[in-house]
């Protein structure tokens, strides 16, 4: 009769109702989950969020105070029936699992690597809060959309970069809504969902033809802000034979030529790095580095110098004009030089190498003295 009574609050759509933890099932199209999870084991997808969604916090709020059952998780059935998909409130359910199971760390630890730290419940009558806890069911995801965004996105408990363009994209590609309207319903920028959703594609054409696959980037954090910015830039589009104005329409899939999949390949390595080919990112932060790979990538000496060194510093260098690049150098040399004579006291005359250095110095300056006032006597002739 129990199991009767469970069962009947599936049928309930569009109405609040209290059901047992064990009926519910993470959303393997999450957008804070990175990669391919739709596979995933339900540890693989708890180490996810524990990594990127600060469970830390959850965890010790729900053990110190119970689960406070104030706002219905949003579900929907699963395929065959035997389940509630969680569409709104997978870190809640994670917190949930994690203190209800007491073998799941463990199970996380092993195969994951990840060790995760669950605070003790002193109030053993907390427990039961654990037990069962409110829905809100809907037919589809369609119908959780517009609340899920606006939440998630310009509301309090906002997502990352990455999770809002991946919501906007598998939203726009229901083929349901325009760019449009999303913008409208998620209260944001309508270019800014534009850049983001055209972000999407490119990832997915990488990992689509083999090029790249978020899994194997080489950095711990995946800044997918420094994506989209760059495919904003001008140098960046001519690079990848992308066309100049095809951030004026909507986006496409595969917007990247296939002769140019290899130069896809090279820019996100340079941004991502790759653990495959041991390849460190070259791009350290947003601003200047995105700017300055940009410049690079269309210029043919700059571009040699990164392909041969991976020093974005070094090829960036090579971007400025010979003249300019010999003027700074002067400059520079002379405030070093300078430096080093107001701290001449501090050379004690034991270390004869530093005065080869020194002498070293001279014959340097004097080279380039005399090759300058060579070339000044016949510029002023």
């Amino acid at each position: 009769m129990t199991a009767q009574r469970e069962k009947a609050t599936f049928t309930i759509l569009n109405a609040t109702t209290k059901v047992p933890v064990d009926q519910l099932r993470f959303d393997r199209f999450n957008p804070r989950l990175l990669g391919q999870v739709v596979n995933a084991s339900d540890e693989f997808i708890i180490a996810q969020l524990y990594r990127s969604a600060e469970l830390d916090e959850l965890l010790q709020s729900v053990s110190t105070n119970g689960y406070l059952d104030i706002e219905p998780l949003i579900v929907m059935a699963d395929s065959n029936g035997a389940g509630l998909v969680v569409l709104e409130g997978n870190r809640r359910l994670a917190t949930l699992r994690l203190l209800r199971e007491q073998d799941l760390t463990h199970r996380i630890r092993t195969s994951e690597n990840v060790r995760i730290r669950v605070p003790p419940v002193v109030d053993v009558s907390l427990r039961s809060s654990f037990d069962r806890v409110s829905v809100y069911r809907v037919a589809t995801r369609e119908e959780a959309r517009s609340f899920i965004g606006f939440k998630h996105i310009n509301g309090a408990a906002k997502w990352d970069s990455y999770a809002k363009a991946r919501f906007a994209a598998d939203w726009y590609r229901s083929g349901q809504i325009s760019l449009e309207e999303i913008s409208r319903a998620i209260g944001d920028r309508h270019d800014t969902i534009k850049r983001m959703v055209s972000a999407i594609y490119v990832l997915e054409q990488a990992k689509n033809e083999n090029q790249f696959d978020l899994e194997d980037r080489n950095t711990k954090k995946f800044n997918f802000s420094h994506l989209y910015t760059a495919l904003s830039r001008s140098q960046y589009m001519s690079y990848l034979g992308i066309e100049t104005a095809w951030a004026r329409y909507d986006p496409e899939p595969n917007p990247v030529p296939q002769q140019n999949l290899d130069q896809l390949k090279k820019v996100l390595v340079w941004i991502y790095g790759s653990k495959a080919n041991s390849s460190e990112a070259v791009v350290r932060s947003q601003n200047p580095d995105i700017k300055h790979l940009g410049e690079v990538i269309v210029h043919t000496e700059a571009l040699h110098v990164l392909e041969t060194t991976g020093d974005l510093g070094q090829a960036h260098e090579s971007t400025e004009p010979a003249d300019r690049r010999f003027t700074a150098s002067l400059i520079r040399a002379r405030s070093e030089i300078r430096d080093a004579s107001a701290s001449l006291r501090a050379y004690d005359g034991q270390d004869k190498s530093l005065l080869d250095i020194a002498e070293d110095v001279k014959e340097t300056a004097e080279t380039i003295y005399q090759r300058m006032s060579k070339k000044f006597r016949e510029a002023t002739k």
